[in-house]
């Protein structure tokens, strides 16, 4: 008899604990709420005395607001804030203009920091016990100036200077990410030019197109 309570105590124990333990189910789960990303800009519409070298560095990071908005909450909308990074580095051949018989090209950074605003409208086939997923998410942004400056170094002269007033102070892009888990690609595509036209001496229409990786995290 005192067998029989013993083994009935431990078994309700041990119900008990396995009841406490099990993982609760979020049905009402979000996804991708905190973004990084890398990427390398691909300068478009370029002087024709322009061209790049090394590496032009993009780095963004930010966050999403998570808005579901079917009844698997696999479609979603997510409205964000956030901030960007680029460094733009290009040659420009004065050469045509120097008479200096020893010239080098000029070697020039823009580095040009940005206040972002996305919209991303978002497919994924996550569900409440996996965090492993495909997603198709394709966004558009829009981006205030924080601060741009130019650097240069060449044969004729070197310096750096403050070019916010040569700037459009707001940029426009659409984007798309697609990836699984950890590992999703990035497009990024530049809709307005870096230069407002009314304040450079030539036109300048150079954008960008960004391609690198996209990292969300929960």
């Amino acid at each position: 008899m005192r067998f029989l309570v013993v083994f009935s105590f431990l078994f309700s124990h041990y119900c008990f604990s396995q009841t406490e333990n099990k993982a609760i189910v979020d049905s009402l789960f979000r996804e991708d709420q905190f973004y990084i990303s890398i990427s390398y800009n691909v300068l478009q519409k370029t002087p024709p005395n322009f061209s790049q070298y090394s590496f032009s560095t993009g780095l963004s990071a930010g966050f999403l607001r998570d808005f579901p908005i079917s009844k698997n909450r696999q479609w979603t909308i997510a409205p964000g804030i956030g901030y960007s990074f680029n460094d733009l580095k290009q040659n420009i051949d004065l050469s045509s203009i120097s008479e200096d018989p020893n010239f080098q090209l000029v070697k020039s950074r823009m580095f040009l920091h940005y206040l972002d605003v996305p919209l991303e409208f978002r497919w994924r086939n996550a569900t409440p016990e996996s965090h492993k997923f495909w997603r198709v998410h394709a966004g558009f942004v829009a981006s205030y100036l924080i601060d741009g400056k130019f650097e240069y170094t060449g044969g004729i002269s070197s310096g750096s200077e403050n070019i916010n007033n040569l700037l459009n102070k707001f940029q426009y892009a659409s984007y798309l990410t697609f990836g699984f888990n950890t590992w999703n690609a990035y497009i990024h595509y530049g809709l307005n030019p870096f230069f407002d036209k009314n304040k450079t001496a030539t036109e300048n229409n150079v954008t960008t197109l960004k391609i690198g990786l996209m990292f969300y995290i929960l």
